[in-house]
């Protein structure tokens, strides 16, 4: 079984920034591609960003050039870098990975905008 775990939400000024974590229970070399998703109350989850094998992070329009995905091989981790946040990201953000066409997700960490 594959376990996926974030931390690092919480509450932040708009404008403000933080770093989300993720670390699997297996190397995330094991990955076809993992990514960060949110999803807000009554909306469906949507990708904010997105690494696929050797490519280049896929960004989302609304969070490109205020958000850095990067994954820490050595430390089976993923991370999400959250700059210039808006009340619109306010969101439970949720780590997700894939092996062997099957998904696996974290538990969430709530991130709130807000002054």
């Amino acid at each position: 079984q594959v376990q996926l775990v974030e931390s690092g939400g919480g509450l932040v000024q708009p404008g403000g920034s933080l770093t989300l974590s993720c670390t699997a229970s297996r190397s995330t070399f094991n990955f076809y591609s993992m990514g960060w998703y949110r999803q807000t109350p009554g909306k469906q989850r949507e990708l904010v960003a997105e690494i696929t094998g050797r490519s280049r992070p896929y960004y989302d329009d609304s969070v490109k050039g205020r958000f850095t995905m990067s994954i820490e091989h050595t430390g089976n981790s993923v991370y999400l870098r959250m700059n210039n946040l808006k009340p619109e990201d306010t969101a439970v953000y949720y780590c997700q990975g894939v092996i062997n066409d099957t998904d696996y997700w974290g538990q969430g960490t709530l991130v709130t905008v807000s002054s």
